[in-house]
């Protein structure tokens, strides 16, 4: 997958939150998207996913317009925003199962689930209702279905808040390991990721104020 970018603009209200953002990330890339609170990057990783519409420009996969196929596009990326869809009254397993199924169509293997909780280090709770997991494990479940299901985007918005030092290393380690298969990434962060992307682009008000190929 390469994913293209073309001076894209968000308009949310009566608010321009961003004009002129272009990108282009190829296989085994990450952009690290960084900002103030309310420059827009949310909003652009939601653009990025299909979810919302841009106000100008263009966004292409592999050098097609993704909204000639918007169905298609959305089965290739995992989009992780703030919200953490967890049914309280599943088990953790159930949870991860559910969307496993519905993400892979019903071919993913059960096991991908056993191996996915292993990856964020909660398999020891795949029986337990999900109502009793702590803030911490409910992200570490909701970020278990990049293990669970492979797909080449991934669409990240501050994958690393309310984990500790081993769920963080966890997930590193598990992006790294993403990039490395050729995926690619865009991951909003104000933390640390521990290793250094590919590019960063940097939101602020409603213009691009930097964007860099380190």
């Amino acid at each position: 997958m390469h994913l293209q970018g073309e001076l894209l603009s968000c308009v949310r209200g009566e608010r321009r939150l961003f004009s002129g953002v272009s990108l282009r990330l190829a296989p085994g890339e990450a952009l690290c998207l960084t900002g103030d609170n309310g420059a827009g990057k949310s909003s652009l990783l939601r653009l990025l996913a299909g979810l919302l519409r841009p106000a100008a420009g263009c966004l292409r996969m592999d050098g097609v317009p993704v909204i000639s196929d918007e169905a298609a596009y959305r089965d290739r990326l995992h989009f992780i925003g703030h919200s953490e869809p967890v049914k309280a009254a599943f088990s953790v397993h159930e949870n991860l199962d559910f969307w496993t199924r519905l993400m892979g169509h019903g071919s993913v293997p059960a096991q991908a689930c056993d191996s996915a909780l292993e990856v964020m280090g909660i398999a020891h709770l795949a029986a337990i209702p999900a109502r009793l997991l702590s803030s911490g494990q409910r992200k570490r479940l909701n970020l278990a279905r990049l293990a669970a299901v492979r797909r080449e985007l991934w669409l990240l918005d501050e994958p690393f808040s309310s984990l500790d030092a081993d769920a963080t290393n966890r997930l590193r380690d598990l992006i790294l390991a993403h990039l490395g298969g050729g995926g690619i990434a865009v991951i909003a962060t104000h933390a640390d990721m521990g290793f250094k992307a590919a590019q960063q682009l940097r939101l602020q008000n409603t213009i691009v104020a930097e964007m860099d190929v380190l």
